[in-house]
């Protein structure tokens, strides 16, 4: 069984693995200059009141990240 969910699906408290990263150009050398490499674990720490940007521990740092951009990272759940 493959449980495959983009970061926009993961609610505040859970946990994922990267699985692979669909963005390209500038926003990909972001994503991987943070650390959102495959099999790094990342929690959902919150959501703006507004529901985006939402609010990651990644690698002991907190990262917002817009859903624009939550849409093309593909993790697994924990």
């Amino acid at each position: 069984m493959d449980n495959q969910a983009c970061l926009n699906d993961i609610q505040p408290g859970q946990r994922a693995r990267i699985l692979e990263l669909l963005s390209e150009g500038s926003m990909r050398r972001r994503l991987l200059d943070i650390g959102l490499v495959e099999s790094t674990e990342v929690e959902c720490i919150g959501r703006s009141p507004g529901g985006d940007p939402s609010a990651f521990l990644i690698r002991g740092a907190v990262i917002a990240i817009r859903s624009e951009d939550c849409r093309n990272i593909i993790v697994r759940p924990c």
